[in-house]
């Protein structure tokens, strides 16, 4: 299936230039997003929780800050770019009530609105524009004078210029040099998850530990097993990300590509093809999103034990002594 890529070219950056644009929340995405802007010429306000020391970060970075409730009141555009479990208390304290005919709502990711976690009024318009990498570089490529590509979404129209609106805000961030996929909140979000749960954090750190365990538990050393399955994972990844699998198969040996092609199949086999459908699923049917929202109401009594759980894994105390040895990473 084909997609449509915007570009500079598509986009009117005097959309937004007049309009109040507030950034709710100031970690990665949110510095990069609010700094970018304000560089590229718009009018942007950082929204901050009385007394919080953000206040003083944003005013060191020659930014406006506000009070949450302050900022919002006459805000033309409001983005949210706090973590997921964090958004919908903000928007039901402070957001929903200064709701109104041509106020945007922008999000970096849509799994508040795509689950019904947040869920605006009609007369409101809804988008997502999402930058697809992380915040420092989205700050980086800009200063660079280059930019990171960007989803754009629209969840709703009310006002007949959402589209134009994404792509300014997508201009504003860099993103529209480099290109802006157009998808759905539907699409970003469940492509999202998945990709972190099977293959990204889930099913590379799973692959990585029983890679690990198999060769401690047949006998040879821990610190050999981390570095021929974890530590080496980094310079593939590295050959995949600069050229694809081609790129990363021709600096390979022939060796390693022998057992690449013919080994890796009965590693990562329909069994395992079988179990990411059935997370897709569960991505799909709301399962994931209703487990994750309860846990965070129940203040993540599993989450914790779990995270305990895996600091605790043998492959953290032997990476740590190793990395010890690797002065180039203490910087």
């Amino acid at each position: 299936m084909s997609v449509t890529v915007y570009y500079e070219k598509d986009a009117d950056l005097g959309q937004l230039k007049g309009k109040k644009i507030v950034i709710i929340g100031y970690g990665s995405q949110g510095r990069a997003h609010a700094l970018n802007l304000h560089d590229s010429g718009l009018d942007v306000t950082v929204a901050v929780r009385a007394g919080s020391p953000t206040m003083d970060k944003v005013k060191a970075d020659g930014l406006k800050a506000q009070p949450m409730a302050e900022a919002v009141k006459d805000a033309d555009l409001i983005a949210f770019l706090l973590p997921d479990p964090s958004q919908p208390a903000v928007y039901n304290q402070f957001v929903a009530p200064v709701c109104k005919k041509g106020l945007t709502l922008l999000f970096a990711h849509g799994f508040n609105v795509h689950f019904n976690q947040i869920q605006a009024p009609a007369e409101v318009d809804v988008i997502m524009v999402a930058p697809k990498g992380p915040g420092k570089l989205v700050r980086d490529l800009y200063v660079a004078g280059q930019g990171v590509p960007c989803l754009l979404a629209i969840e709703q129209d009310a006002s007949g210029q959402a589209k134009a609106n994404g792509l300014a805000y997508a201009m504003g961030l860099g993103g529209a040099r480099a290109g802006v996929i157009q998808t759905s909140f539907k699409e970003e979000t469940e492509t999202d998850l998945f990709g972190e749960q099977a293959v990204l954090c889930g099913g590379l750190a799973a692959l990585m530990k029983m890679g690990f365990e198999t060769l401690v538990e047949a006998g040879y050393a821990p610190e050999m097993a981390y570095f021929e399955c974890i530590n080496e994972v980094k310079l593939i990844v590295d050959l995949i990300y600069e050229g694809g699998l081609k790129k990363m198969r021709h600096f390979i040996s022939d060796t390693a590509k022998w057992g690449d092609i013919t080994r890796g199949p009965r590693v990562i086999d329909e069994g395992v093809r079988e179990n990411m459908r059935e997370i897709l699923e569960e991505i799909q049917n709301g399962e994931f999103a209703r487990e994750w929202v309860l846990e965070n109401q129940a203040n993540r009594p599993v989450y914790n034990a779990l995270l305990k759980r895996e600091a605790e894994h043998p492959v953290e105390e032997v990476g740590e002594r190793l990395r010890g040895m690797m002065k180039w990473l203490e910087k």
